[in-house]
């Protein structure tokens, strides 16, 4: 959700990349939340932090998203950029009906575009 925030308000000024620790399937929960805001991510694939499209890269800004509960899992990025960490839920660890796990992931989706909101003022 972040890289898809940033690339989508940044306007071309940055370019945001995301990778995570395990290989997987986009959440479906998390494409139909933003598909709701018109961001539409069905086409993205998980990447991996060790895929070479990413770990080939240098970068001004490496932003953690893990959630503190899970904080040692983050991936420590080697890159003389700025390391930022920004705590929020994970979406796949929620339980529940799909409505349940649809809300949760709402919250954490408006947080997210808040905290790219304050960042890119910062930044720009």
């Amino acid at each position: 959700m972040a890289e898809a925030f940033l690339n989508a308000q940044a306007g071309g000024a940055i370019v945001a990349y995301s990778a995570g620790l395990e290989r997987g399937n986009l959440n479906p929960v998390v494409v139909r939340a933003m598909k709701e805001l018109g961001i539409d991510i069905s086409g993205s694939r998980s990447k991996h932090v060790d895929d070479l499209d990413i770990a080939s890269r240098d970068y001004d800004y490496v932003v953690t998203v893990c959630d503190e509960a899970r904080a040692e899992q983050c991936p420590i990025y080697p890159t003389q950029g700025e390391r930022l960490h920004w705590s929020f839920p994970d979406p796949s660890s929620f339980t529940g009906s799909e409505e349940v796990r649809l809300e949760k992931t709402r919250e954490v989706r408006d947080a997210i575009r808040q905290r790219v909101d304050e960042w890119l003022r910062h930044v720009r």
